[in-house]
């Protein structure tokens, strides 16, 4: 017998057939309240994801992350200027050094000295220019490191491990992505030296900048 006798198109044919009649391929179709039109079928996935968080997200997630600057570095004529985060002995948290740049120096050549566990010359300021990344939370974190400066100082550091050194041209930027590798640990410190050997006639400023993250001692 003959199912379509008047000859009617495919969607005329869908139009007036019942939805309950249409003779789904797959089972577990409805239909969504009033729309004449079958629902869609969703599947289990035949695939586990997996999410890779990078380092820096998640420990600002956790509200372990900071980063903070010091300005106005002024040196030259003869003196240097440094910025440094130093773990303080009673911190109980390791510091993880992600990133520091030197920037905005003007006018002349420089050379920064990268330092591990030094004592720098000079009397250490604290940067009131700290902040944490996370601040979705209420209180916002407290860092327990220190971003301490200081200008215009005559000498070098003392003691410690000069680790590497960067040389930069004036008005460009000095950018390393440490990652979280270096870690010091309470009463340790990541110090950035700053000076101008080649012009040392020459006076000059800049800005020194951290990213980084405290671990908990357990």
């Amino acid at each position: 017998m003959d199912s379509n006798p008047r000859g009617n198109t495919p969607m005329e044919l869908f139009q007036h057939t019942p939805v309950s009649a249409i003779n789904y391929p797959l089972q577990g179709y409805g239909c969504f309240p009033g729309c004449g039109y079958p629902r869609p079928s969703i599947y289990p996935s035949s695939l586990n994801y997996t999410v890779a968080i990078p380092i820096n997200l998640a420990k600002s997630l956790e509200g372990k992350y900071f980063v903070g600057y010091a300005d106005n570095l002024t040196l030259g004529e003869g003196t240097s200027a440094w910025a440094r985060l130093y773990n303080p002995v009673d911190s109980g948290v390791n510091l993880h050094v992600t990133v520091w740049t030197v920037s905005d120096v003007s006018e002349s050549p420089f050379r920064v000295q990268i330092w591990f566990m030094a004592v720098p010359p000079g009397t250490p300021l604290d940067s009131p220019l700290v902040t944490p990344a996370n601040l979705a939370f209420y209180p916002p974190s407290k860092p327990k490191i220190r971003l301490q400066y200081a200008t215009n100082v005559t000498g070098d550091p003392v003691g410690g491990i000069k680790a590497f050194v960067r040389r930069g041209q004036p008005e460009t930027t000095l950018v390393d992505d440490e990652q979280g590798k270096f870690i010091f640990p309470p009463g340790g410190s990541f110090l950035v030296f700053l000076s101008n050997p080649e012009t040392p006639e020459l006076a000059a400023s800049g800005r020194i900048a951290f990213g980084w993250w405290e671990e908990p001692i357990c």
